[in-house]
């Protein structure tokens, strides 16, 4: 047998690798058309997407990630739908780094297809590839059985930031399942309509503490966040500190300043982090009434408080001054 970790010369040479009778001979070969960054590398990888060996099946999916294109996205749509979840794994991980638009041709038609983990992957391909032909589908798989499924879906409306989405994201803030909601409030962020804002905000009284965490970041980047400032100060009680945290950092980015009361009190919070985000939002906002709150913590534990804290101050004076106060 020919030594497998024999140069190669070109890609024939390789080609005459992929015929060996060893599996293992004809891995390398594989590895070697990866290596060779030949567009026409793609021909052949995709012939051995048929391997009858699982592990050279999987070595091709590795393989065409070095590859973007609709050739190569047909081919691992190929090996995506493979028996063996390792071969189906490597593809479905290599179509999630297409990025030509072109790809969607070949991964749209699996979004239908009967197993959760094929559709799954393949909304999770087309979400790079902002294909607006993929919104319909997407939006078809909302309604999918599997929770996992219904995620990816809302990373491809999200992605597309299309208005007339809002509507399927506002409802799909109610699903059953909390990760499903999550994506969903963190979906709207993009939207300037009323209705997306108001669903955000509802979703501060989500029974799922990481949900009310998201929406009160994704607050805080919304357009229309300012509106549900007065919900955003009641979410700084909230049990949880990593919601009263991104509550606070929103409330910073909107300078909020009649949160300020509501901020300085998390500044006496056990949770460093907690007490670093506040110092930051009472910067942010420069209110003079957040001096009181922030001179204590001048000397605290943590030195990222202690940094936070005297920059807050810089800033409040800064305003102080250039306001004539």
């Amino acid at each position: 047998m020919a030594d497998p970790f024999e140069a190669y010369d070109d890609l024939d040479d390789i080609d005459d690798r992929l015929h060996a009778a060893d599996a293992g001979e004809r891995r390398v070969a594989i590895i070697a058309l990866a290596n060779s960054g030949d567009p026409g590398a793609v021909t052949h990888l995709d012939r051995m997407t048929a391997d009858p060996d699982p592990g050279v099946r999987q070595q091709v999916g590795l393989a065409l990630a070095e590859f973007d294109g609709l050739e190569a996205a047909g081919a691992l749509a190929k090996l995506v739908v493979d028996p063996e979840q390792a071969v189906a794994s490597a593809a479905a991980d290599a179509m999630a780094e297409l990025k030509d638009p072109d790809s969607a041709d070949a991964i749209l038609p699996l979004v239908g297809h009967s197993h959760a983990f094929v559709r799954m992957a393949a909304l999770r391909a087309l979400k790079e590839l902002r294909r607006k032909d993929s919104l319909k589908p997407a939006l078809e798989a909302l309604r999918d059985i599997d929770a996992s499924v219904r995620v990816q879906a809302i990373g491809v409306i999200g992605f597309l930031k299309l208005e007339e989405s809002v509507p399927a994201l506002t409802s799909a803030t109610s699903d059953p399942d909390p990760h499903v909601r999550r994506a969903a409030v963190s979906a709207l962020a993009f939207s300037h309509l009323k209705p997306a804002t108001e669903s955000i905000t509802r979703a501060l009284a989500d029974g799922d503490w990481m949900v009310r965490e998201i929406a009160a970041e994704t607050l805080g980047t919304n357009v229309n966040g300012l509106q549900a400032a007065d919900a955003l100060i009641g979410a700084v009680a909230d049990a949880y500190w990593q919601v009263r945290l991104k509550a606070v950092r929103s409330l910073g980015k909107l300078k909020v300043a009649r949160g300020v009361a509501q901020i300085g009190a998390c500044i006496a919070h056990p949770q460093a982090n907690l007490r670093k985000e506040a110092a930051a939002a009472l910067g942010e906002i420069a209110d003079p009434a957040g001096l009181n709150f922030l001179e204590p913590v001048v000397d605290d534990g943590d030195p990222e408080v202690r940094k936070n804290a005297r920059w807050a101050l810089q800033r409040i004076e800064a305003n102080r001054s250039a306001s004539g106060g």
